[in-house]
């Protein structure tokens, strides 16, 4: 059966986009699935967590777009299995991802690319998750189009749910052009039960999105995320009976419930 293919975006930043991407992936091996990571976004910061500097990496997910429409040697030069410590396997970013938009201007459906290299290797995988780009531009329109579900990180205070205007703009914009409609869930992030603004944004989500647009899990705030990511591991690694770990293993667990 194919993978499941799972876009980590919001056009906000900070809001733990990163974050889910990695220990999601980690939650997803950990419950024996064959997981691939793709790190999309220029800044390339799931990329650094996990050590693969951008300045040092030979092949990364520039390759893809670089080699279209011929993939062939992409699917062995730019994704690095059994890599030490590691549950999945990984595709680093570049930050040469960033001049794609001029790069691609001319290129026939340029908007595909990711997906018809997705499909090349989606037997492969149970799951495959890309961290977006926060920017709007070909390479977030290329994430979205290759997504079965989008999942929307989303802080949970007011300042976060203006961003979500620009998120769902560009949904609404492609949904024009595609057979199908994107799919897609909000995770609510970095909640603080103690706090009133948070719980009032949290009632707000719930009356907005329903229980079809937002996931039951809701990602509380823990600082053994910083703790892990200061230290290049991901939470499971790190603190594997902290609040944040268990978190991220309900949510694999309710994305493989559907």
């Amino acid at each position: 059966m194919p993978g499941e293919v799972l876009a980590i975006a919001n056009q906000k930043g900070g809001v733990g986009k990163t974050t889910t991407a990695l220990n999601l992936g980690s939650s997803l091996a950990g419950l024996k699935k064959k997981v691939l990571v793709m790190d999309l976004d220029p800044h390339a910061c799931a990329s650094i967590h996990l050590a693969f500097y951008p300045e040092q990496v030979t092949h990364s997910a520039l390759d893809i777009f670089k080699a279209y429409p011929d993939f062939e040697g992409t699917y062995n030069t730019c994704v690095y299995k059994n890599r030490q410590g590691l549950l999945f396997d990984f595709v680093p970013s570049s930050i040469q991802l960033s001049e794609l938009d001029a790069d691609l201007r001319d290129v026939s459906g340029k908007g595909l690319i990711l997906k018809k290299w997705i499909d090349g290797l989606r037997n492969d995988y149970d799951v495959i998750i890309i961290d977006c780009p926060p920017q709007m531009g070909i390479i977030l329109v290329n994430s979205l189009v290759a997504a079965d579900l989008v999942i929307i990180p989303t802080q949970t205070d007011f300042l976060a749910l203006h961003g979500f205007k620009l998120i769902f703009d560009t949904m609404r914009l492609l949904n024009k052009a595609l057979k199908r409609p994107i799919k897609y869930k909000v995770l609510a992030t970095m909640y603080d039960r103690r706090a009133s603004a948070c719980r009032r944004v949290l009632n707000t989500l719930h009356r907005k999105m329903g229980p079809e647009r937002l996931f039951e899990t809701v990602i509380n705030t823990d600082t053994k995320f910083r703790e892990a990511s200061a230290r290049g591991r991901v939470i499971h690694d790190y603190a594997p009976r902290s609040r944040g770990a268990l978190e991220y293993y309900k949510l694999a667990r309710e994305i493989l419930k559907k």
